[in-house]
């Protein structure tokens, strides 16, 4: 595939991270609770708990950040671009995987939207990188 194929492939996995973001942060807060497909209060368990915040930000917030950050090196072509976006998407990818430990063994509850997040991160690391080793 060409740069510009995995630019957009980058971006619209960006714009997919940024949605689920945007609700997670939406819900944070508006005091609500995010709607989970299988029931069970494991989104509320996990948003509420010690492991939704980091240096009292929340983690939706960081995704949202992080996605942002990302989709803006999807409209860059260039090394450096695809270099930083690698970077980011490798963050946020290991973030979301020491997130998805603290749901399995340290919260016992699963949140359906961190988990669709942590899809999302992981196919945009692949395609980061797949991009960095593209680009001229």
């Amino acid at each position: 595939m060409t740069d510009r194929r995995w630019r957009t492939a980058v971006g619209v996995l960006a714009l997919v991270g940024l949605g689920i973001a945007s609700y997670l942060t939406y819900a944070r807060y508006s005091g609500g609770t995010p709607y989970c497909v299988a029931g069970g209060g494991g989104c509320e368990t996990v948003q509420r708990s010690d492991y939704a915040k980091v240096a009292g930000i929340p983690v939706a917030v960081l995704g949202l950040c992080g996605f942002a950050a990302l989709l803006a090196t999807a409209f860059v072509s260039g090394r450096t671009a695809a270099a930083v976006g690698v970077g980011i998407a490798v963050a946020g990818a290991a973030f979301s995987a020491w997130l998805l430990y603290a749901q399995l063994a340290l919260i016992d509850a699963v949140c359906q939207w961190c988990v669709a997040n942590d899809v999302v991160i992981a196919l945009a690391a692949v395609a980061a990188v797949a991009r960095l080793r593209q680009s001229p």
